[in-house]
């Protein structure tokens, strides 16, 4: 398929870091795309939490199973607006690499063990990965990708003018433009972020009776939604009747986004994907009205699911592993195994801390929680 003349195109693309041969039967994008999925850091996230811990159940959403509806999403709207699939999908697909053991409550334990060392951020995490941490190839650390793929990484949620830590180090040696917006392609890698988190969030809360079919019928656009998958048939199936709904939701927020960027990008008319990168604010994104609903859907999930008594209560769980893990270990590094010891140095130093934090950020939820057995209860074996 012809793509439009404000994609990015793999014959242009400013390369990798480290030169390597081009050609062969993949673009560099499906390269990039093929990398991250064959990463150890990837397969990690099968067990990494998305709002419920991997134990919980077993058909809750993961980091990946996320990972993947964000790629699905992406490459529908990429499609549509005649960008660089594969590009897009790369970029979905690496977006959460970074995240430590269970999600967001993990990297709140996380940055504040590490406040005093730069604390954490999960973004600066996934770049950290790409280029540094996986080991994996002979001729360079990380794994080397093409320039538009790290930049959209780092700056899929806009221009970045005061970057700090990891981002700030490697800008340094292979600048990143971080002053203007990420292509198209990364804009939709985040807008398709927004919209898998809401739509498989209603879900997952639903499924879990956090909230029942009643309480999201007021909600805008979700509640249109419902209406119609109840007209389906009479006495529809609960289960039958959430997913009507919930492929309904995707369907408009997804159609909203195709509309409202393929009008903005008529207005622009670039003629390439630096015109993108230089427009004064992004090109990709929801209509004013569809904007201010997903406000309101993401208020009722924060009130409803993310601070619901039951999550709540794994959340503090996991935040006090998380930092208690961090507090030891930086502690004494020489608790670490072997090879991660040799590379803390002395407690205390920035070189431990660093060590820490890729440790603990590499975990997944099961492994944090034996890890933390192993450290505190004077029953297990270390």
């Amino acid at each position: 398929m012809e793509i439009a003349p404000y994609a990015v195109r793999a014959e242009t693309s400013r390369g990798r870091l480290i030169s390597e041969p081009s050609g062969g039967m993949r673009s560099p994008y499906q390269r990039d795309r093929d990398r991250v999925i064959h990463s150890t850091a990837f397969r990690k996230l099968q067990y990494k939490t998305q709002v419920f811990v991997n134990h919980e159940g077993d058909f809750f959403r993961t980091r990946l199973t996320h990972s993947l509806e964000v790629a699905q999403i992406a490459r529908s709207i990429a499609r549509a607006l005649g960008l660089d699939e594969d590009l897009t999908e790369a970029l979905a697909l690496a977006h959460d690499l970074g995240h430590p053991p269970f999600g967001h409550t993990g990297e709140t334990g996380l940055n504040m063990a590490l406040e005093g060392f730069g604390g954490f951020d999960h973004n600066a995490q996934s770049l950290r990965i790409v280029t540094l941490l996986e080991a994996r190839y002979a001729g360079f650390d990380g794994l080397n990708l093409t320039w538009e793929t790290l930049e959209g990484l780092v700056k899929h949620n806009g221009p970045i003018a005061a970057p700090r830590g990891y981002v700030a180090e490697y800008d340094a040696i292979h600048p990143l433009d971080l002053g203007t917006y990420a292509s198209a392609e990364a804009q939709v890698a985040a807008l398709a972020d927004d919209i898998a988190y809401h739509s498989h969030d209603l879900d997952d809360g639903l499924r879990a009776h956090l909230f029942t079919v009643d309480d999201i019928a007021a909600l805008p656009v979700v509640g249109d939604c419902l209406a119609e998958a109840r007209g389906l048939l009479p006495d529809l199936a609960a289960a039958r009747l959430r997913h009507e709904t919930i492929r309904r939701v995707l369907d408009r927020l997804i159609r909203d986004v195709v509309e409202e960027s393929s009008a903005a990008l008529r207005r622009l008319a670039p003629r390439s994907a630096d015109d993108v990168r230089r427009a004064p604010a992004a090109v990709v994104a929801f209509s004013p009205a569809m904007a201010e609903a997903n406000r309101t859907i993401k208020a009722f999930l924060f009130s409803h699911m993310y601070r619901h008594w039951r999550v709540n209560r794994m959340a503090a769980k996991a935040r006090r592993v998380t930092a208690a893990l961090a507090g030891l270990l930086l502690e004494d590094p020489s608790l670490l195994p072997e090879e991660w010891g040799a590379r803390a140095g002395r407690a205390g130093s920035q070189r431990a801390a660093e060590t820490v934090r890729d440790y603990i950020a590499g975990m997944t939820d099961r492994y944090a929680r034996e890890e933390y057995r192993r450290l505190t209860d004077l029953g297990v074996q270390g």
